[in-house]
């Protein structure tokens, strides 16, 4: 039990190799599709209108296949549902995206909230969560919701 303690330990500690840049695109492509599934988790009537918003912002984000879009998403919903909190997948974005991508992720975030016609206060609270951990100011934040709403039509 001693070994396996220590064993655990030197994992959490030691030095990982450097990660390929296709190691590093597709934890990129794993965190903004796990940030997304959890605006559309958060909704307490999730529909298909939310799903497919999840989907089109990954096919404009990423140049991926139909079938490795459908795959993505079904491991971002279980990676969602099986994740204690947030900061492993905005950590990744915060170190591998400038502002400007992070706000357009925020702005696909709230797509996602607004696919529906209607936006839950749980969905903006997640999105409130995740824009502080992804260092958005206040200010880009709030214009990125509204961007979001008007191309929703709903105001």
């Amino acid at each position: 039990m001693l070994r396996t303690l220590k064993d655990l330990f030197d994992s959490l500690v030691a030095p990982q190799a450097a990660a390929t840049p296709q190691q590093e695109e597709h934890r990129l492509q794993l965190a903004t599709a796990v940030l997304l599934v959890e605006v559309m988790r958060a909704d307490t009537e999730t529909g298909p209108a939310e799903r497919q918003a999840v989907i089109a912002a990954l096919k404009s984000k990423f140049a991926l296949a139909d079938d490795e879009l459908a795959r993505l998403v079904e491991l971002a919903e279980h990676t969602a549902r099986t994740a204690t909190d947030f900061h492993a997948f905005t950590s990744a974005l915060n170190a591998q995206l400038d502002e400007g991508r992070k706000l357009r992720v925020i702005e696909a975030m709230w797509q996602v909230a607004y696919a529906d016609g209607h936006l839950a206060a749980h969905e903006q609270h997640v999105l409130w969560r995740i824009a502080d951990l992804l260092h958005v100011p206040h200010g880009a934040y709030i214009n990125a919701k509204m961007r979001a709403k008007a191309a929703a039509g709903s105001g």
